[in-house]
């Protein structure tokens, strides 16, 4: 796409787009956000009116099938990202998707498969990819910081929130939604890093189960992974513990890094030559870079770090860490 102005549509409108993302799409040059959709007409209305979208709509299809609408960001929950992806390749139209990709591994490559075959670009909404944060690490591990990387470990734990404790519906822990509840919204981010960081995953298993009965979705994972490049890695995640964490380490040969996947706390590289920390902000539309470098991608001008495949490849990871796929 070569055109001045890549005019977007986001389908769910809901509070990922509010911050998050929405925004992003507004302040990206040759990016218009021209269109938003939520089946509750209200809510679009209003969403519409506070971010300056010229449209709203209470209809997919129709948003999808607009000719004023160039590409379509799709922000709903998990489940209803293959049904509408899939309508969105036969308009023939650029896609980004929220992560996780979908609720299974093969759910993700019947998308891929329906982009590759109209040549569309599809991107996932792995924005870790493109923060200047990460992208620090990065650095430190080609530049050979720490050595050869030998393994990378995550301990991810968190309270019960007052949502979990009431028994109130939330998809987020329903299972037929999210098979492992938070393990699906969070672990995703961090697994799929570790992939941009080390390489595809070649093999992976895990036990999963759900300890506290507040909800159909399973709460405590663990797991285990081998890189394609030889790094092991292992990870726990666990959503009835008595604190929080978020913890990663990769050891080297020479060293390690410390850091956390959500926390704003600084990146930690300890070697040979003492410790060294840096702090990264986020930028206030944490998705910003993400949507940026799509805009260089449809233009032709680099290759977006985080595209179908990609996020296919994470949610094959995660599957397999549940058992969901032999």
């Amino acid at each position: 796409m070569n055109q001045n102005i890549i005019r977007w549509g986001i389908i769910g409108c809901g509070d990922v787009t509010e911050r998050k993302s929405g925004p992003a799409y507004q302040k990206t040059e040759g990016f218009e956000l021209h269109a938003v959709m939520r089946r509750d007409a209200e809510k679009a209305a209003d969403y519409a009116r506070r971010h300056n979208v010229p449209k709203f709509y209470t209809d997919a299809d129709a948003l999808i099938s607009d000719p004023e609408v160039d590409a379509i960001y799709i922000a709903t929950p998990p489940d209803t990202h293959r049904l509408y992806a899939l309508k969105v390749a036969r308009a023939g139209k650029p896609c980004c998707i929220e992560k996780p990709m979908a609720p299974s591994y093969a759910e993700c490559e019947a998308i891929c498969e329906a982009f590759e075959a109209k040549g569309l670009p599809l991107f996932v909404a792995y924005y870790r990819r493109s923060l200047p944060r990460f992208l620090q690490v990065k650095k430190w591990i080609e530049e050979g910081r720490i050595g050869d990387v030998r393994h990378v470990s995550w301990h991810l734990g968190r309270t019960p929130s007052a949502t979990d404790l009431s028994g109130d519906y939330f998809w987020r822990t329903d299972a037929s939604i999210a098979p492992a509840g938070y393990f699906d919204d969070l672990a995703s981010h961090g697994l799929d890093l570790f992939v941009y960081l080390f390489g595809n995953v070649s093999s992976a298993s895990g036990h999963s189960l759900n300890q506290q009965g507040l909800y159909t979705a399973k709460d405590a994972v663990s797991g285990s992974w081998l890189h394609e490049s030889g790094v092991t890695g292992v990870g726990t995640w666990n959503s009835g513990l008595s604190e929080r964490a978020d913890d990663v380490a990769i050891y080297g040969s020479k060293g390690k890094i410390e850091f956390a996947v959500f926390d704003d706390v600084p990146l930690v590289l300890t070697n040979g030559e003492g410790r060294q920390e840096a702090t990264i902000a986020h930028p206030e539309n944490i998705q910003l870079y993400h949507v940026h470098n799509m805009r260089e991608h449809l233009l032709g001008n680099s290759t977006h770090p985080s595209t179908g495949r990609n996020g296919a490849h994470t949610s094959w990871v995660m599957d397999k860490i549940l058992g969901l796929y032999k």
